[in-house]
């Protein structure tokens, strides 16, 4: 059967893909078939799901910066959103169902929590982990997770023992897991530190002290955050990783097939979801955030979480709720999947066209974060400063010094990445922050002086919509782009890049020039002739 399982998911995971929706649609929507068939969750694919969710936010800790969590936006508005939410759901759940007030209200906080694997998941599938936004929804939802473990311990769950006191000491043990981080190589032994670090000491580790196992494997990743060797493992276990997940999305819909009482009170549940993001919005706008930012926290964290599921069966095994509640909760948890996450595919797509009606909520301050980009003098305008857009600053400013070079064309970086902004600085780059897929960005950015712009950005839509922005506010000068595949290319170009290079294409080309020039300079000078 495990064959089906993989059969069916590959099936309706690649219809999903061709219909323009993520993935795991389909790998939820096989769930339920197989659920339909009458199949169950087996042993091995609850372990297997839970190693997925495990390695996910161990690679979300990877990208973590700890201290995003003390600020003001993160703990205050996703604490002020879980009591507004749970108030209301509570009041809803008190007056339509046979639930008692405490019943309701420890089911309305669970509601009121966000689903980290999706949110997570649709965040790194877009590069936006380490975007202002991407970082502002992780922040809530790892104290979102916090209020989790408390409502846990309240309810009557497992009290974390004495012991759990010494996760306190994890920042000290950070010099010895990242020492040992460099003794593991580039082989299967880094693969097997990844597992080690978020399966057993994050996973199993936290458990054993009655914490959670998500949050350990998620604190251990951060932990190693900000290492040198941080991104070469993360891209280790990606594969592994996004296979194993499928596990949890098909464990969702295998839970139960619903009644249409169930349906109905899902449906219900699953409709409040627009309200859910529209108090986001509301809350994250009030602490001076711009609509944009406010708009894509919100899509991202806009769905129910895999909590609730955690609590609801806690409760049926203690009596406290009937067993048709964790099929509801299933089938709400189930179908938020579905409605957030071609939503969260297409979010800039729906801010682009809602735009001039969110800005008008916007305050007058900016956040810190968020204050209007000066390019300066700038000439040629690099987006995206990972590896190839390093490259090809360092390029260009050693170009500059170079006699032939008669005019002086200013260079410039921009990122939406602060850890990546910060070290560029620090090593003399002139890089600012920003966000190129933001429109607003554009409104603000004086183009006169740019004579070039460099896409390279790793996110195909990101070049796509840069491109697209670059054109609408009149850019004449030239655009170059870094594409991965052929169709990548015809995007681009169609929509407005002047010239784009396959990466794999370029390096290969780039080899040979320098092994051709290196073979120039052995080769010996031709022998004189003796003939007279």
């Amino acid at each position: 059967m495990d064959a089906l399982w993989l059969a069916l998911a590959f099936l309706l995971g690649l219809l999903a893909r061709q219909l323009g929706l993520p993935a795991l649609v389909g790998y939820l929507v096989a769930g339920f078939a197989l659920n339909a068939l009458g199949q169950q969750s087996s042993g091995l694919l609850d372990q297997v799901a839970h190693a997925g969710v495990l390695l996910l936010l161990f690679s979300v800790g990877l990208k973590l910066k700890l201290q995003s969590l003390i600020r003001p936006d993160v703990w205050g508005g996703g604490g002020l959103h879980l009591i507004l939410s749970a108030m209301v759901l509570c009041l809803l759940l008190w007056g339509v169902t046979a639930l008692s007030f405490s019943q309701g209200l420890v089911l309305a906080v669970t509601l009121g929590f966000s689903s980290t694997v999706l949110a997570a998941k649709v965040l790194e599938e877009k590069v936006e982990l380490r975007a202002f936004h991407g970082r502002l929804a992780i922040g809530i939802l790892i104290i979102q997770d916090l209020a989790a473990l408390a409502l846990m311990t309240l309810a009557g769950g497992v009290l974390p023992t004495p012991w759990a006191l010494l996760v306190l000491g994890l920042p000290l043990l950070r010099p010895l897991i990242g020492k040992v981080l460099d003794w593991t190589g580039h082989d299967e032994l880094l693969v097997l530190y990844g597992l080690a670090l978020a399966l057993v000491v994050g996973g199993l580790g936290f458990e054993q002290v009655g914490l959670s196992s998500e949050l350990g494997a998620l604190l251990l990743g951060a932990v190693l955050s900000g290492h040198s060797r941080a991104v070469e493992l993360s891209r280790s276990l990606w594969a592994l990783k996004e296979v194993l997940l499928v596990g949890f999305f098909l464990q969702i819909g295998l839970l139960g097939w619903p009644s249409i009482g169930s349906v109905g009170g899902a449906i219900l549940l699953t409709a409040l979801l627009p309200l859910k993001a529209i108090l986001f919005f509301i809350i994250l706008i009030r602490f001076r955030l711009r609509a944009r930012t406010a708009f894509l926290t919100a899509l991202a964290l806009a769905s129910y979480s895999e909590f609730a599921l955690i609590v609801a069966k806690f409760m049926v095994g203690n009596g406290q709720l009937g067993p048709d509640w964790l099929v509801v909760l299933a089938l709400t948890v189930a179908l938020s999947f579905v409605v957030a996450a071609p939503l969260n595919h297409y979010a800039h797509d729906l801010y682009e066209r809602l735009e001039t009606w969110l800005a008008r909520f916007e305050r007058p301050e900016r956040h810190p974060d968020e204050q209007p980009v000066s390019l300066g003098k700038t000439q040629i305008l690099i987006l995206g400063m990972g590896h190839t857009g390093t490259a090809a600053y360092d390029f260009l400013k050693k170009r500059q010094n170079t006699p032939e070079v008669h005019k002086v064309r200013l260079v410039s970086g921009i990122d939406s990445d602060l850890v990546k902004v910060e070290r560029h600085i620090h090593e003399g780059r002139r890089v600012v922050y920003a966000d190129a897929e933001d429109p607003g960005f554009w409104h603000r950015l004086h183009l006169d002086r740019l004579k070039a712009v460099i896409l390279a950005m790793p996110d195909p839509e990101a070049k796509r919509i840069a491109t697209e922005q670059l054109r609408q506010h009149g850019f004449q000068g030239l655009i170059g782009a870094i594409s991965s595949y052929p169709e990548e290319e015809k995007a681009l170009k169609a929509a407005g890049a002047d010239m784009t290079f396959l990466a794999f294409n370029e390096v290969g080309v780039g080899l040979a020039e320098h092994v051709w020039e290196a073979l120039e300079k052995r080769a010996p000078a031709p022998a004189k002739s003796t003939l007279g």
